[in-house]
C-alpha cells in the first residue's frame, strides 16, 4: 500500500490512491496564510479541546532549560498516557462520533459579516467536562477539559496537507458532512498544533529554537503532516548539533523515525556521533555511557578509529555487559542489534575463537557469525572483493567491509612441519604508503608463531647515510617476558611486471620481547621513486608483502 505520508503540495508524493487522485496540483510553496482562521475562506469549524495533564507531566517547552529537559517531559507525558490514551496515529473511524449539526446559537461564531479573521474563541471549562455530544469528535478519552479553542478551516486545504485530515473529511461518514470537528489535545500540546495548522496554510513557522521544533514535528507526526515534518527536520539539522541533541534525534519514537521526512535529520545526528567519537579509545569514558542508539551510529562508521575489530568485539562486549546485566536481555541485544556492527571477517582466527566460546552470545547466533566470517577469510581475494561490493550479497554489506584499523589485517598461514613456520601477508594502499611521509608508520595486526605474538610495520625514514626518504619494513615480537626465539626470516614484494613475489631481504635475528629488526630501505630506492607513478610495486593501487618466519632448531 502506497505511503499516504505525504502532501499533495509535494512534487514528489505519489498520486496512486484516493487521496491523491482528489487533489489538485499545486506548487509546494503555496502561501494559503490569508485565509487561515478566516470564515470567509473556511467551510468547517475546529474544535480543539484541551486536557490537563497529571503534575508530574504538566511543564512546557517554556519551563525547559535543555533539550534534556525536553526528553524527560515527553517520557512523563507518555508513561502518563500509556494505559489511558486512544492511539493518536489510528485511523479516523475510530474517532468518537456522536448526534447531528449543533446548535449555531452555542456562541459558535459561525460568519464574519464584515470579511475580517474571525477571532479565535477559548472556552474555559471547569469541572470533568465531556466532549459536547452533538459534534464531530477525535481525541483520547484523558483527564480533564481546561479549555477550548474554536477555528474557521478550510477542509480542502487541510486535506491536502494531511491523509488524517483527508480521511477524517471523506470517510463517506454522516459525520464527514458535518461543520464541526472536535480534536483532543493534551495541554503541553497547545503551540505545537497551532504552529502546526499555520503552517499547513503558509508553509512557515513562527519557532526556531529546538525544543519548540521537536514538538511542531512530534505534532506533524501525529496528524500526518509531511511537509511540516521535512520542514522541521531541515531547520533542526542547520541548528548547531550536540551530544545531547543528537542522541534525541535518534531516540524520537520509531513512527517518527520510520518516517522518510525526518531521515536527513536522523542521518545527520548518526554522522555527528561517528565524528566526534571516531576514536574510542580517546572518549572511551563517554562513549561507555553512551545508550544503544548512540552506540549503533558510532559503531557502524568506516573511519571508526580503532586498532582492530578484535577491539571493536571487546568494547562492544564491555559496553553491553555494564548496559545489561541479565544474561538474556544482554544476548538479545548483541544478537539483535549490536552483531551487525561487528565486522567478523577481520578479526583474527584466535578472537573468533573466543567468540564460539563467549556466554554473551546465543551460542546458535556465534556459530553462524563465525563460520560465516570464516567461510569469507577463505575465499580468494577477487571473490571477497565481489562479496564486498554486492550490496544483494547480504542484508548488511558493511558486514563485509574493511575499516581503515590501527593494525593492519594480515593473511597467515602456519606450518608445523617440519619445523615451525608462518607465511604473513599484508597488503597496503598506495594513500596509506602516501600518509606515512615523512616518518610515519603502520603496524600489523598481530599473527602467532611459536605461542608468541609478532608484527609486521612499514615505516618511510632516512636512509642511514641521512640523504633520502625510503620505505622500510620491519618484524617485531610483542613484549612477553624474557622469552627468547631465534628466527629466520624473509621479506618479499609482488613486482611488475611478473606480479610474482620477489625476495627483498633475508636475515636471522634472536628475538627477546619488544625488539624488531628489519630493512631501513627495502626497495633500494628513493621514496619518490617508490611511491612513483611508474613505480613497479604498486600493482592496481596496492603493495603486495610477504614476510616468511621460520624458527631455528
Amino acid at each position: 500500500m502506497k505511503d499516504l505520508n505525504s502532501d499533495v503540495f509535494d512534487p514528489t508524493a505519489g498520486m496512486d490512491s484516493d487521496y491523491s487522485r482528489a487533489s489538485c496540483s499545486s506548487p509546494s510553496d503555496a502561501d494559503f496564510g490569508f485565509a487561515f482562521n478566516d470564515s470567509n475562506f473556511s467551510d468547517r469549524l475546529l474544535r480543539i479541546e484541551i486536557m490537563g495533564e497529571p503534575e508530574e507531566a504538566r511543564p512546557d517547552s517554556v519551563g525547559c532549560t535543555s533539550i534534556l529537559d525536553w526528553a524527560r517531559r515527553k517520557r512523563r507525558r507518555e508513561d502518563c498516557k500509556k494505559d489511558n490514551v486512544v492511539d493518536l496515529n489510528g485511523c479516523p473511524e475510530e474517532q468518537v462520533l456522536n448526534g447531528s449539526h449543533p446548535d449555531m446559537d452555542d456562541g459558535i461564531p459561525c460568519d464574519n459579516l464584515d470579511g475580517e479573521p474571525a477571532q479565535m474563541i477559548e472556552e474555559l471549562h471547569s469541572g470533568d467536562e465531556a466532549a459536547n455530544g452533538d459534534e464531530s469528535s477525535w481525541g483520547m478519552d484523558c483527564s480533564t477539559v481546561i479549555k477550548v479553542k474554536t477555528l474557521h478551516i478550510s477542509s480542502p486545504i487541510l486535506a491536502a496537507k494531511s491523509p488524517f485530515f483527508y480521511k477524517l473529511f471523506s470517510n463517506g461518514m454522516r459525520e464527514s458532512e458535518q461543520r464541526n470537528v472536535t480534536l483532543r489535545i493534551n495541554a503541553s500540546e497547545e503551540a505545537a498544533l497551532m504552529e502546526l495548522l499555520n503552517f499547513m496554510y503558509s508553509n512557515t513557522l513562527s519557532c526556531s529554537t529546538a525544543l519548540s521544533l521537536l514538538d511542531v514535528l512530534m505534532a506533524a507526526d501525529k496528524f500526518e503532516v509531511a511537509s511540516c515534518m521535512r520542514y522541521c527536520s531541515r531547520l533542526l539539522r542547520n541548528l548547531p548539533m550536540t551530544p545531547e541533541s543528537a542522541l534525541l534525534y535518534l531516540e524520537l519514537p520509531s513512527s517518527v523515525l520510520m518516517a522518510e521526512a525526518v531521515q536527513p535529520l536522523t542521518d545527520a545526528a548518526k554522522q555527528y556521533l561517528a565524528v566526534r567519537y571516531k576514536d574510542i579509545t580517546k572518549y572511551q569514558d563517554e562513549v561507555m555511557a553512551l545508550p544503544l542508539a548512540g552506540v549503533e551510529a558510532i559503531l557502524c562508521s568506516d573511519d571508526l578509529q580503532v586498532a582492530s575489530e578484535d577491539a571493536v568485539y571487546d568494547f562492544i562486549l564491555k559496553w553491553a555487559r555494564a548496559q545489561y546485566s541479565r544474561l538474556d536481555e544482554r544476548r538479545e541485544v548483541l544478537g539483535a542489534r549490536l552483531a551487525r556492527y561487528i565486522r567478523f571477517p577481520f578479526m583474527t582466527c584466535r578472537k573468533l575463537k573466543k567468540v564460539l566460546t563467549c556466554n554473551d552470545f546465543d551460542h546458535e547466533v556465534a556459530c553462524k557469525l563465525v563460520l560465516e566470517a570464516l567461510f569469507f577469510k577463505a575465499e580468494a581475494p577477487h571473490r571477497q572483493r565481489i562479496i564486498a561490493a554486492d550490496e544483494s550479497a547480504s542484508s548488511n554489506r558493511r558486514f563485509f567491509i574493511e575499516r581503515a584499523y590501527k593494525y593492519r589485517p594480515v593473511k597467515v598461514v602456519e606450518f608445523d612441519c617440519p619445523r615451525q613456520q608462518c607465511v604473513v601477508y599484508l597488503d597496503l594502499k598506495r594513500e596509506e604508503c602516501t600518509n606515512l611521509f615523512p616518518s610515519g608508520r603502520v603496524y600489523s595486526q598481530a599473527f602467532h608463531l611459536g605461542g608468541q605474538g609478532f608484527f609486521l610495520s612499514a615505516h618511510c625514514n632516512m636512509d642511514q647515510q641521512s640523504s633520502f626518504h625510503c620505505f622500510g619494513l620491519f618484524l617485531g615480537m610483542q613484549e612477553k617476558g624474557s622469552v627468547s626465539f631465534a628466527v629466520d626470516y624473509e621479506f618479499a614484494a609482488r613486482s611488475k611486471p611478473t606480479e610474482e613475489f620477489v625476495s627483498k631481504y633475508k636475515g636471522n635475528y634472536t628475538f627477546t620481547g619488544g625488539k624488531a629488526v628489519g630493512y631501513r630501505n627495502l626497495f633500494a630506492i628513493p621514496w619518490t621513486s617508490f611511491m612513483a607513478e611508474d613505480s613497479l610495486y604498486f600493482i592496481n593501487g596496492v603493495l603486495h608483502l610477504r614476510a616468511e618466519l621460520t624458527i631455528r632448531p
